[in-house]
């Protein structure tokens, strides 16, 4: 299991040295978007709008936009420092709560620990005792350039941490339109509902849940594989040395022509056609 973070847990005066291994994964199937003409990738590309060009990654500087078309611009150095000086902190647990006691909706992502060389006896310490409490712990760290709030439990016989979302990253309730504020709810309804709800209630078997849609899909990529339902990408042309130099000086050549192209001169009027006209 591949090893994305290395660093120690601490609680107290106890130091765990652990590694952080991704729990979970992301099983969508990803589709590509070809060119329907020519069955070939389509590429996206950084422009410059008022330049008019591609930009390369070292033309590329990072900003907070605070007003609209207002830019605080921030070096590379100067974030690299900030994130330094929160990644040389180990994670400490700060506080003990009950699982139960948040919400889900604040959970995020879970990543399994493992202890580092010397940290085995540490990590079964702390394991035990939130068993025998029932407890789990609160936590900060730093992960990708983020500091993230997390919280440390069991899972099975495994320490897992699961990042959380802070206060401020949750919306409000109150923000959610069109939620009834009374129930107005019909009794014998209400009873039919929750008998319902208990002819469907049963244990919790996560074997039992599948992708009905991904199961599909892959279903039908594979059946036109074997049905040689297949495209190939239609390979970019390689340029012509020939080719292109003759373009270049034929580009050349008309540009000459518009540089040294005459310019006509303005006719100039007549003496004798001016005292006409005054005569008349």
């Amino acid at each position: 299991m591949h090893t994305m973070w290395k660093g120690t847990i601490s609680f107290g005066l106890v130091n765990i040295p652990v590694k952080l291994h991704t729990a979970t994964e992301n099983k969508d199937i990803k589709l590509r978007q070809l060119h329907k003409e020519c069955q070939s990738p389509i590429q996206y590309e950084k422009t410059c709008p008022v330049c008019e060009k591609e930009v390369k990654n070292e033309d590329i500087v990072k900003a907070y936009e605070y007003a609209k078309n207002k830019f605080v611009v921030l070096d590379e150095e100067e974030l690299e420092k900030l994130q330094k000086e929160q990644a040389d902190k180990s994670v400490e647990i700060v506080d003990f709560v009950k699982l139960e006691e948040i919400d889900p909706i604040y959970f995020e992502k879970s990543y399994y620990l493992s202890p580092n060389e010397g940290g085995g006896k540490a990590y079964a310490l702390l394991r035990r005792a939130l068993q025998d409490t029932g407890k789990i712990g609160i936590a900060k760290m730093m992960i990708r350039s983020k500091e993230q709030l997390a919280i440390v439990r069991v899972y099975e016989n495994t320490l897992i941490m699961e990042t959380i979302h802070f206060p401020d990253e949750v919306r409000s309730v109150q923000n959610v339109p069109n939620v009834p504020a009374e129930d107005n709810i019909v009794e014998k309804e209400l009873d039919t509902a929750k008998m319902l709800i208990e002819q469907l209630t049963t244990e919790f078997d996560p074997e039992k849940y599948t992708d009905e849609y991904r199961t599909a899909l892959l279903d039908l990529i594979e059946e036109k594989k074997q049905n040689d339902q297949v495209t190939t990408a239609t390979e970019k042309p390689k340029p012509d040395n020939v080719t292109d130099l003759m373009e270049a000086l034929q580009a050349s050549l008309d540009r000459s022509k518009k540089v040294t192209k005459p310019k006509k001169a303005p006719i100039k009027k007549t003496r004798t056609k001016t005292k006409k006209a005054a005569s008349q």
